[in-house]
């Protein structure tokens, strides 16, 4: 078999031949949007600048979250510690006794934890992985010039910049951040007297979903368009990348189930602000009955899980992409089965529409009700179990390069089946009743959509950082990064699994007035440390990021990975309008690797007479 060197020559030739040329900087017409450097790198409208805007917001917003988890697990695992330390950071939620002894304050504790949630959910694994590597991949993959409307891109982030600002304010309340839990449930979301977090910074924190929603809406609706009308000549839907098909549906889901959350959220500022009781019903407050009558909290929960659990897929579908993508590459093989990897993506798009009520089985829904939501969780294993099988089979026997890329994707197929076999517990109703708000919850849905969710955008950014900024990442410190975060993710999430089975409940500010859960002190600690020691190894992730866009190797081959998909004919350093000449057609599916003697064949490369196309 030719060596890459080899392959890649051929391919560049073939571009050449094109009339393409590697000093290329800017599409004639991209001028108009380079004109300084507020238009080139802040309102940009080149979905490539768009796309490190998102990443790096993201970043940003991933810091901040983790942190907050390791102060509540500090609490957790040490809480005859004294805190007082913090005291410079967080001002007057931490109380500092005669003795010097300093304590969090519970209702902070309260604010942390659903601080963390939102922000990792929504503007990290939600904006930041859809949001950077849609807009990064869809228009260079698909092979068009931008998206389908590059104002409405640039609109898409600085929404998702207002809701972070919004978000960020509401921190520093005097009342402090909302701390009602993610899921914002009533009534303590919907009374501003329930409690101080549910004042100021309840609403500062639906305003900032508000408009984060509004930022996945004029982005799904880009990303979309783009998809289906903006294919370059040959780009049928069948030789699509999986990562473009991970994208679309993910877009499609947004647009038909984000709506759905601001309906609830409306809803509940007008319990908040007007009077009104569409979630409330005799509630009593120091012994106070309210006026509110007639509402139900179950139709907020019925609103927000039909977001909440196509949420998921909105989280993990993406992730699928990439390691689908990174896999196959690195791996030098052809994805296993492209044609039921796809259809497997649309299987679980569907499914996801009608899974909400398994997190409802607690809220006393009708059983009967119960019966057919477990019907249909189990079934969506079946599409995931697919990928899963898909992916090991395109591993096995392949030539395998174990760098950053590849390893964080075989890591995403790990964390992938180890939570989701969890997930098979949760999902029957009947057993859900032990283990429903008990730390195996936890354990579960942070192993499979938490965890499993970064190692896909990890393996993303290792595997396309050269596309991003023309350099690569340090191989050494990527590999420290990963080992680190793939042992230190079990050591935290994997105990969790036996404090559920005996019963723990999640989010328990102290666990010190019971005799009974005294005896997992140790497995506290234990977990506490992991945590500790898996955010001083992202620390080391964000480090190397920055460094390697200034200092980092440079890249010097247009394709360096020896990759078949289009992205990859761009010059090294792409301009507004990704290729200076014609766009190229595509002749063949986005997996030829290992074929008629060649390491790898383009998709540029038209098709020999006789030779068929592996996605038709």
């Amino acid at each position: 078999m030719a060596n890459l060197t080899d392959t890649v020559h051929e391919q560049d030739v073939l571009i050449e031949e094109l009339g393409y040329d590697d000093h290329f900087h800017e599409h004639h017409h991209g001028d108009k949007y380079q004109s300084s450097f507020i238009s080139k790198y802040i309102f940009s409208q080149d979905h490539k600048i768009i796309a490190k805007q998102f990443l790096i917001t993201g970043i940003f917003w991933a810091v901040i979250g983790s942190a907050m988890s390791v102060i509540f697990r500090m609490q957790l695992g040490f809480p005859e510690e004294s805190m007082a330390w913090l005291k410079p950071l967080l001002g007057k939620w931490i109380t500092v006794d005669d003795a010097g002894m300093g304590t969090l304050n519970p209702e902070f504790y309260y604010a942390l934890v659903t601080m963390h949630g939102t922000i990792i959910v929504f503007f990290v694994l939600t904006a930041g992985l859809s949001g950077t590597f849609s807009n990064m991949l869809i228009p260079l993959q698909v092979g068009a010039r931008d998206m389908a409307s590059p104002f409405l891109n640039m609109l898409s982030y600085w929404f998702f910049f207002l809701a972070s600002v919004v978000m960020f304010f509401s921190l520093f309340l005097n009342t402090g951040p909302f701390s009602g839990g993610w899921v914002a449930y009533p009534p303590l979301s919907a009374l501003p007297e329930a409690s101080s977090g549910s004042k100021a910074g309840m609403t500062l924190w639906t305003a900032s979903l508000v408009f984060f929603v509004v930022s996945v809406l004029l982005g799904g609706i880009n990303y979309i368009t783009t998809v289906l009308n903006l294919r370059t000549k040959g780009m049928s839907m069948w030789r699509l990348p999986l990562t473009i098909w991970a994208f679309f549906v993910t877009a499609i889901i947004a647009l038909l189930s984000f709506p759905v959350l601001v309906s609830a959220f409306f809803l509940l500022m007008f319990d908040r602000g007007l009077g009104t009781s569409f979630y409330l019903s005799e509630i009593f407050i120091g012994g106070q009955a309210l006026d509110h009558v007639g509402g139900s909290p179950i139709l907020y929960q019925h609103l927000f899980w039909f977001l909440g659990h196509p949420e998921v897929y909105i989280i993990i579908l993406p992730a699928m992409g990439l390691v689908s993508e990174v896999l196959s590459v690195q791996s030098r093989k052809p994805i296993f089965g492209y044609k039921a990897m796809v259809l497997s993506i649309l299987a679980i798009a569907f499914l996801s529409f009608i899974v909400w009520a398994h997190h409802m089985f607690m809220s006393g829904v009708n059983p009967f009700i119960s019966n057919i939501f477990v019907i249909f969780t189990l079934i969506i294993a079946v599409p995931s179990a697919v990928k899963v099988f898909n992916w090991i089979a395109t591993l096995y026997k392949g030539n395998v390069r174990l760098n950053s890329p590849a390893l964080f994707a075989i890591g995403f197929v790990s964390m992938f089946i180890s939570g989701g076999l969890t997930g098979i517990f949760l999902g029957n109703s009947a057993i859900d009743i032990q283990l429903h708000d008990t730390y195996f919850v936890v354990a579960h849905f942070h192993i499979v959509m938490g965890v499993a969710a970064f190692f896909g955008m990890f393996a993303g950014i290792y595997h396309w950082f050269p596309k991003f900024y023309g350099r690569f990442m340090n191989e050494t410190l990527g590999k420290i990064h990963f080992w680190g975060t793939l042992i230190g993710a079990y050591i935290i999430f994997w105990p969790m699994h036996y404090l559920g089975m005996v019963g723990i409940p999640r989010r328990y500010y102290s666990f010190d007035t019971f005799d009974a859960f005294r005896d997992f002190d140790g497995m506290n600690k234990f977990i506490t440390i992991g945590a500790i020691v898996v955010f001083a190894v992202q620390l080391i992730f964000v480090l190397n990021f920055f460094y390697s866009i200034w200092k980092g190797r440079k890249q010097t081959t247009r394709n360096p990975w020896g990759s078949t998909t289009l992205d990859w004919t761009t010059p090294i350093r792409p301009g507004h309008g990704n290729w200076p000449g014609k766009i190229p057609s595509v002749h063949r599916w986005a997996y030829d690797y290992g074929k008629d003697g060649k390491e790898f064949i383009s998709q540029i490369t038209p098709l020999e007479e006789g030779e068929k196309d592996g996605g038709h």
